[in-house]
């Protein structure tokens, strides 16, 4: 007898959270990704379609998971996503930066802080001190926890998502969630 064993998110979404969309939405999408990654790059456009298709229906979560042994880059990035956070553009470093994902040195993250209209001081100062290194490594520990082995793994309402993250798969998997 086999038994198949769900993964969970662990922990649930807060307001800690980075969240774009009602939180009383229907359908909770959460993302585990690491800004470097070219699989995660893929999956952002395909999030930005399932955001224009079910409007208020979603609400998308995002959490980091550099891989920082294939990805010498992803936790600098995230690091500079969760410094834009404390200046309220997280989703504009965010987007940024997976439209960038091929150029993430810190040159490039100083002109992006720059381009999405950060007090640069503030963030050089922030990056130098490694400021929201503890963030991301509890976002990679809760999805250690929750059974993220890869990115980008996504969660539909808590329960983790094991099929394709094409934009059909996503899509019925939606569906079958509601």
């Amino acid at each position: 007898m086999s038994s198949t064993i769900t993964a969970m998110l662990t922990p649930p979404v807060t307001r800690r959270d980075h969240s774009q969309g009602p939180p009383v939405a229907p359908i909770t999408l959460v993302e585990y990704g690491d800004y470097e990654c070219p699989y995660c790059h893929q999956a952002y456009f395909i999030v930005k379609e399932l955001q224009e298709q079910l409007g208020d229906q979603l609400c998308f979560v995002f959490r980091n998971f550099p891989l920082t042994t294939v990805h010498p880059h992803a936790q600098h990035a995230a690091e500079a996503a969760e410094a834009a956070g404390r200046q309220h553009k997280f989703w504009e470093m965010h987007d940024t930066l997976y439209e960038h994902h091929e150029a993430l040195s810190d040159k490039y993250l100083k002109a992006y802080a720059t381009q999405v209209g950060l007090d640069l001081a503030r963030f050089n100062q922030e990056m130098a001190a490694h400021g929201y290194a503890v963030r991301v490594r509890e976002d990679f520990l809760s999805g250690v926890r929750s059974g993220v082995n890869g990115t980008p793994t996504f969660f539909i309402n808590d329960v983790r998502h094991d099929g394709s993250y094409d934009l059909v798969s996503l899509l019925t998997a939606i569906e079958d969630a509601l």
